[in-house]
């Protein structure tokens, strides 16, 4: 029976990663910086790391493991309080990342499976013009497709990629790379959540004028192609896109939402310029491009290569997190 340790166990991803994984028969245990930041899951072993960085000891978390699924990282902040965002996120996303690689690999583990970010390849991509990858090794994937990173965390992502590569040709760990877009679910958080509020509030929405393509991934789905990750012979040594497979723009996602809870929803046309320039003067220009601009993956050869598709539909994703946040509106209010 194949043992799979999950970094950042306590997180949006890892949570749902180690259910579905123990679910589907397999060992699990949850490396997280401490036990109370760990809901009790029946069958979860739990080992504590403390923070994760360059000095952090993960031998007893790797002792009798096959395979790594690595998803513990300092993410994307929107505003960012630090002076030195870069050295923030090289800290943990990097050194911590080659730390984990390092001492897996002295350990005889197999196989890590990084969590990248789609952000390696950029933020925004032109009318269709998706982001692919050809599924092959580093040394294709580095030489034939564009990587463009345009913020730290994007950048500390690619360069903790480019690590793991070496440590995989020097030690012989088996490393796969799944880089997804934005990942929505019950307990997403960010701009998705700042819909989801809206559209319970029944406040009208100045986004009806938004024609744009967002590629994303569901929770369930995410979960699902990292087991068959861990699962398949064919995920070696390859870097591959994760998406739903299924392009929406910012209205129909809000439309879905609104379909989710059973409640009509009030879209105003407001100029895409407008809601831009807006952003620029309240400093939220970022989340303004995120709602505006598009983003698009093809996913084809991940499907292909691993002879995966998603499980679960982005319109019945999008609906069942919206059911979520109207079920739990009150309790996340007092958070």
């Amino acid at each position: 029976m194949i043992r799979v340790l999950v970094t950042g166990a306590s997180g949006f991803v890892g949570r749902a990663l180690c259910s579905a994984f123990l679910e589907q028969g397999l060992k699990v245990r949850a490396a997280v910086r401490s036990v109370v930041s760990m809901p009790l899951i029946p069958g979860l072993e739990i080992a504590t790391i403390g923070e994760v960085c360059e000095n952090t000891d993960w031998s007893t978390a790797l002792q009798g493991v096959d395979c790594v699924v690595h998803c513990a990282a300092r993410t994307h902040v929107m505003r960012e309080t630090v002076d030195d965002a870069l050295a923030a996120y090289r800290a943990v996303n990097v050194a911590g990342t080659i730390c984990l690689a390092e001492q897996a690999a002295a350990l005889n583990v197999r196989s890590l499976i990084f969590v990248s970010s789609i952000k390696v390849n950029g933020e925004q991509t032109g009318a269709g013009a998706p982001f692919c990858v050809d599924g092959l090794s580093w040394d294709s994937i580095a030489h034939g497709n564009k990587m463009n990173p345009l913020d730290p965390y994007g950048l500390s992502k690619l360069e903790a990629e480019q690590a793991l590569w070496i440590i995989s040709g020097r030690t012989g760990l088996e490393v796969v790379v799944v880089r997804p877009p934005m990942v929505y679910g019950p307990g997403v958080k960010g701009n998705m959540l700042s819909l989801l509020r809206w559209v319970v509030s029944g406040v009208p929405i100045p986004l009806g004028a938004v024609d744009n393509k967002r590629s994303m991934i569901g929770l369930c789905n995410l979960a699902d192609l990292l087991l068959r990750c861990v699962e398949h012979p064919g995920a070696t040594g390859r870097t591959f896109l994760a998406s739903d497979g299924q392009d929406i723009s910012t209205p129909q996602i809000i439309r879905l939402m609104a379909q989710g809870i059973n409640r009509p929803v009030h879209l105003l046309s407001v100029p895409v310029s407008l809601l831009q320039a807006g952003g620029w003067l309240l400093g939220r220009r970022d989340e303004i491009d995120r709602l505006t601009g598009s983003l698009q993956i093809d996913s084809a050869v991940t499907q292909s290569q691993l002879d995966w598709s998603p499980p679960v539909s982005v319109d019945d994703g999008v609906r069942q997190m919206a059911k979520w946040y109207a079920d739990n509106r009150y309790a996340l209010a007092a958070l």
